[in-house]
Parts: C-alpha cells; sequence; structure tokens
C-alpha cells in the first residue's frame, strides 16, 4: 500500500501542508519497503485547476491513500475515479500521521469544499 501525503520539505519530520494543490512537494510512503519518495508537485504554480493536476500526479503515483488536512471537490473526483481514499491528517509530522494511519486513528475525509477556483487556493 502506498500513503500520499501532501508535504512542505522532503522530510518525514516536516509537517503535513494545509493545502493540498498548493503543497511544493508529495510523500508517497510504501507501507511495504517502509521506502519514501519525494515528488514536487508541478501543480503547485498553476494559474488554474492546480488540485486537479495534484490529483493527478497523485493517481500517477500508484498511490492507495491520501492523507490531507483538506481537499476541493475536483480533485476528489479525480480520487474517487481513481479509488485512492482520502484520510484527514492530523496537525503534526508526516511520520506521525503515517503511525496514525497505521493505528487506525484517522478517520475519512468527509467535508471536501467546493474548492478555491481562480482565487490562489486548492
Amino acid at each position: 500500500m502506498i500513503i500520499s501525503i501532501p508535504v512542505d520539505e522532503k522530510s518525514l519530520e516536516s509537517e503535513v501542508c494545509i493545502s493540498f494543490g498548493r503543497a511544493p512537494y508529495f510523500l508517497f510512503y510504501n507501507l511495504d519497503t517502509k521506502e519514501s519518495l519525494f515528488v514536487d508537485n508541478s501543480a503547485a504554480n498553476s494559474q488554474g485547476g492546480a488540485g486537479i493536476k495534484a490529483a493527478q500526479i497523485i493517481a500517477d503515483n500508484k498511490a492507495d491513500v491520501l492523507l490531507t488536512p483538506r481537499c476541493g471537490q475536483n480533485a476528489a473526483d479525480v480520487f474517487k475515479a481513481a479509488d485512492i481514499k482520502i484520510y484527514k491528517s492530523i496537525s503534526a509530522s508526516v511520520q506521525d500521521n503515517i503511525h496514525d494511519f497505521i493505528d487506525g486513528k484517522l478517520s475519512l475525509l468527509d467535508e471536501i469544499h467546493p474548492g478555491f477556483h481562480g482565487h490562489g487556493g486548492a
């Protein structure tokens, strides 16, 4: 299973980025091999549609799960189509979020916002 997380820095000690679509990087953590892969978010500086483009990066990297504090509707639609589950992250390090996910302490993200179309966020 591969967990994806939007991060501010390329480190397991990094905080989870509060903006999914505008996160500088994504972490892909393989639960089976314990390997971490950090990928630059090419969608971060997009004029529009950052959430959709970022969601496609997650799908293209074969993630099974996304841990994030929030998610827009357009990105959520991409995740649904790709059968990627979205869990609400906690305000802690990436490593703590991974441990809490493994321990079953994170809940599915059920509050999907309409997005910030053209307003600089995603």
